[in-house]
């Protein structure tokens, strides 16, 4: 599962980051409101965790710009405003649910999850398998013939990627957005050394890791691994 955290608070955002992280939840900051839009689009979460307190541009801004352009990931808001007032202008606003400060780690990870649940009900449940390999719609994991793959956070978000799109190649400057979500400046050929550990990774499927030259990369069936004679 991948969560874009909205919140300028450092000191809360190394706090939910490793608590997120322990718990096997790939984690976008964005401590700007200005630029959350933007991250929102780049990391394609399945939750959003928004702040309403946020510099340059008030959350229930971002969330109403979003809500209007179409983006329709579960929202759930995190702030001290918790009068009742607040709670409904941002349920009202487009959030899917609304936590006030301070909160139980435990109950924000289990409100977290119950959304990304939600979603991938929404959604017709989990994706079907392509090739032995689908990614579970609750942890967000890549699972190879019912077995999680042992896969780092940019190998997981690059198979993401490509397995929403299976057989068809998805261009390289848009797999590095998305692995590389939040990190700022990327060198040029950063997405060379994710896609080779990966294709290393694949080896013992039925699926290929492919470089279309001025293409971008796609996954190609290939022939199933012979077992054990």
């Amino acid at each position: 599962m991948k969560l874009l955290l909205v919140e300028d608070n450092t000191a809360l955002q190394t706090t939910l980051v490793r608590s997120f992280e322990r718990r096997g939840v790939q984690v976008v900051v964005c401590g700007d409101g200005a630029r959350a839009l933007d991250r929102w689009r780049a990391a394609v979460p399945d939750v959003v965790l928004l702040d309403l307190s946020l510099p340059h541009t008030d959350g229930l801004q971002v969330l109403a710009a979003a809500r209007a352009e179409g983006l329709d990931t579960p929202v759930l808001i995190v702030t001290a405003r918790g009068t009742v007032g607040d709670r409904v202008l941002g349920l009202n606003t487009g959030a899917d649910d609304y936590l006030a400060k301070p909160f139980d780690l435990d109950e924000l990870e289990a409100r977290v999850r119950a959304l990304a649940r939600r979603r991938g009900s929404a959604r017709g449940a989990e994706a079907p398998a392509w090739g032995g390999l689908r990614v579970d719609p609750d942890s967000g994991a890549v699972m190879h013939e019912g077995q999680p793959m042992e896969l780092t956070v940019r190998e997981t978000a690059l198979m993401r990627a490509l397995l929403a799109r299976p057989g068809q190649a998805v261009a390289r400057e848009r797999l590095t957005e998305l692995v590389f979500a939040g990190e700022g400046a990327v060198q040029a050929d950063a997405i060379e050394v994710v896609v080779y550990r990966l294709r290393k990774k694949l080896a013992g499927t039925a699926v290929e890791l492919v470089t279309l030259r001025g293409l971008g990369y796609l996954l190609r069936l290939g022939e199933r691994p012979a077992g054990p004679a």
